[in-house]
């Protein structure tokens, strides 16, 4: 007999949004970042092409593209993330114009630069007692928008940063022992190549 959410206790607890940790490897190392407040999940689209025959229109799936990530984050003063920031993007290849005298001074940011500066992005889901239900992780990320925070006189909240995400592809991996609605699956989805 199949166990039924309403009527019978749960084993496990379903997915709860307070639920996860963030992980960005070139920040603080491989640590779980303490201070990450909300994350995105990815979000895919697909887009189309049709083609029309007498009064019928037909359809078929297209091109794929990844929306951005959005992660928000408490800026603490230990670590400081507005200068752990400003290391990143330095290191991706960004620089202040101060002159044309040499050629770093022509340098600008390149994706290779972007990703390594970066690390790993990984967002995990977790259960009631920390072990991950499901990974996501941002393949070839790099940092497209940070925001700084709002600085108020009538306001007594914590600042707040935003990082927005671009990547090329999100790898899903649910947990060893979820089972889903269509039968066990691939233990890995938008995997890409190992």
């Amino acid at each position: 007999m199949p166990n039924n959410f309403w009527t019978a206790a749960p084993a496990q607890d379903p997915k709860r949004g307070f639920r996860f940790r963030v992980q960005v490897t070139g920040m603080q190392g491989s640590d779980y970042l303490w201070y990450a407040k909300k994350a995105d999940k990815p979000q895919v689209s697909f887009s189309e092409a049709s083609h029309q025959y007498l009064n019928h229109t037909y359809y078929w799936p297209a091109r794929t593209e990844w929306n951005t990530v959005s992660i928000t984050f408490v800026d603490p003063v230990d670590p400081d993330l507005a200068g752990s920031m400003g290391d990143l993007l330095e290191a991706a290849g960004y620089k202040i114009p101060a002159g044309t005298n040499t050629a770093e001074d022509f340098a600008s940011m390149s994706k290779a630069g972007s990703t390594d500066a970066l690390g790993s992005v990984i967002v995990e889901q977790i259960d009631e007692e920390g072990n991950p239900l499901e990974t996501w992780t941002l393949n070839n990320a790099w940092v497209q928008e940070v925001t700084f925070g709002d600085l108020d006189y009538s306001s007594d909240d914590l600042i707040e940063m935003t990082m927005k995400f671009r990547y090329d592809w999100a790898s899903f991996e649910p947990s060893a022992g979820a089972r889903r609605p269509g039968g066990p699956g691939k233990s890995k989805l938008f995997a890409g190549p190992s």
